[in-house]
């Protein structure tokens, strides 16, 4: 039997089983998968609502918070947005915007042992303060930028 064929049958066989297990209840990836998802900070219709929903109250502002974002973004629905932590201990690093619908856009638990940076890409509303909230060791620190939103990508 060639390799190629082995490794079809290997697949198709572990994705019977999960199916199987799944149908039979005793596998339930939903639960898993949204476990730690904070609902009532996904919905905070303003940035205090979402800092106290993550229980971040008001966080110290921090030099140790390094974003990088554009100060313009010429098209609002794909704004990049990074952030290293150079806090010891960091536990999670959030992005919330404080002019959008919901202001928190994006929430990542760090590892402990990995490197505190995270990238994505967020929708904005409009032209706002977005804020990098960091957990380390228990605390809360915070770093802001302002990003212009130009309409219609015209970058004026």
């Amino acid at each position: 039997m060639n390799q190629t064929r082995r490794n079809v049958l290997k697949a198709g066989g572990g994705a019977s089983l999960y199916a199987l297990l799944a149908a039979a209840g005793l596998l339930q990836p939903d639960a898993a998968l949204a476990a730690d998802w904070n609902q009532k900070a996904f919905e905070a219709k303003n940035l205090k609502d979402a800092l106290g929903a993550l229980g971040a109250g008001t966080p110290a502002n921090s030099n140790d918070i390094v974003m990088t974002a554009p100060e313009i973004a010429e098209n609002g629905a794909v704004v990049p947005i990074g952030a290293v932590s150079k806090l010891p201990g960091t536990e999670s690093i959030s992005i919330l915007i404080a002019k959008n619908p919901t202001a928190l856009a994006a929430s990542f638990d760090i590892p402990a042992g990995t490197e505190p940076a995270v990238s994505t890409r967020v929708k904005m509303a409009e032209s706002s303060d977005v804020y990098v909230l960091v957990k380390a060791q228990g605390k809360y620190y915070v770093t802001k930028k302002e990003i212009k939103v130009t309409i219609g990508g015209c970058g004026g």
